[in-house]
C-alpha cells in the first residue's frame, strides 16, 4: 500500500527529505566548513568589520565590512541556516568581493527560531529593522542610502522575501522604495509546504504566521526589482519556490529575474555569493549597476 499524499503529490517522508538538505547535499558540512574558513581568511585580508548595534538586545548587531570610495552603494546580506542556526561572522566570505567593486558589505546577526520560542516573527522583525537601521545609518561609515540593496540565502532568502514584501513608508517611515533591489538565493517563499514538513517540529507554524510571512502572498507590497537564484541539484521543493515565486511576480507585473544555475546543490549555490564569475555574485553585482 502507497503512503498518502499530503502535498502536492509528496508523501510525508518525501517532503520532509524534499525540506532536508542534507538529504540532496550529501557535501553540506564541507561546505559550511568553507564559509567559515574562507570568512576567516576575508577578515584578516579586509581587517575585522565595524560592529554596530541595529537594537538593543546582545544579538542585534552588523558586521560592516567598508569600500574605500565615500557615497556607494551597500549590500546587506541575511545569512541562512534552516532558521535554526548561522553568525553573521561566518558569511564575511562575499565582503572581499562587494569591497572591491566598491560597495559597503554588510551582514546582520540575528536570533534563530530556537532562541524565540519556534516562532519567526521577531526573526522577520529583527531583519527588517536591521535593514531600516542600515537605510538610516549608512551614511555614516560612507554608504549611499540611496542605494541600499539586500542579498540572502536559504532561510536567509525567506526573511528577505519577507523584508520584500514590507512597506517600508507604512511600518517603518522610510521611503517605499528604501531598497532598490534583491537577490535571494534558494528560499521559501511560500510556507504551506515548509509547515507540513518536518520543520514543524521546530517552527511553531500558525495560520497567521503562514500567512503574514509568505511573501508570494503580499505581492502587491513588492516594489523593488527580486532576483531569483537557485542551482539544479537542490532539493524539488527549494526549485519550486524559485519558480513559483517567480511566476507570481512576473504574473503581478512585478520586475523579477530568474537564474537556474546547473551543477550547483544548495550549499554550493550560496557559495558563489562570493565570487563575481558565480551565479549569486554575479547578479548581486548586476543589480546593483556600475
Amino acid at each position: 500500500m502507497s503512503a498518502s499524499k499530503v502535498f502536492l503529490g509528496y508523501d510525508q517522508k518525501a517532503l520532509d527529505d524534499a525540506y532536508d538538505q542534507a538529504v540532496y547535499a550529501p557535501n553540506r558540512d564541507q561546505v559550511l566548513a568553507r564559509f567559515a574558513s574562507a570568512s576567516a581568511l576575508v577578515r584578516e585580508r579586509l581587517g575585522e568589520p565595524l560592529r554596530l548595534a541595529y537594537g538593543p538586545d546582545d544579538i542585534e548587531k552588523l558586521d560592516v565590512y567598508k569600500t574605500a570610495k565615500p557615497n556607494t552603494p551597500v549590500n546587506v546580506f541575511i545569512h541562512g541556516g534552516a532558521w535554526l542556526r548561522g553568525l553573521a561572522r561566518d558569511y564575511a566570505f562575499p565582503a572581499e568581493m562587494f569591497v572591491g567593486a566598491g560597495a559597503h558589505y554588510i551582514a546582520i546577526d540575528f536570533n534563530n527560531v530556537t532562541e524565540t520560542g519556534g516562532d519567526l516573527a521577531p526573526m522577520a522583525d529583527q531583519v527588517r529593522r536591521a535593514i531600516a537601521w542600515v537605510c538610516r545609518n549608512c551614511a555614516s561609515f560612507g554608504g549611499d542610502p540611496a542605494r541600499v540593496y539586500v542579498s540572502a540565502t536559504s532561510s536567509g532568502a525567506h526573511l528577505g522575501g519577507v523584508a520584500a514584501a514590507t512597506d517600508w513608508e507604512k511600518d517603518f517611515g522610510l521611503p517605499r522604495d528604501a531598497i532598490k533591489g534583491y537577490t535571494l538565493c534558494s528560499g521559501m517563499y511560500d510556507l504551506r509546504g515548509p509547515r507540513l514538513s518536518s520543520r514543524s517540529q521546530y517552527v511553531k507554524f500558525t495560520d497567521a504566521i503562514e500567512d503574514a510571512l509568505s511573501p508570494q502572498r503580499h505581492l502587491e507590497r513588492i516594489v523593488a526589482p527580486v532576483v531569483l537564484v537557485y542551482g539544479s541539484l537542490e532539493t524539488p521543493e527549494f526549485q519550486r519556490q524559485s519558480r513559483d515565486f517567480a511566476a507570481a511576480l512576473r504574473w503581478a507585473g512585478k520586475p523579477v529575474e530568474l537564474i537556474h544555475a546547473e551543477g550547483y546543490n544548495h550549499f554550493e549555490i550560496a557559495e558563489t555569493f562570493g565570487n563575481p564569475y558565480g551565479p549569486a555574485g554575479r547578479a548581486a553585482l548586476a543589480q546593483m549597476g556600475p
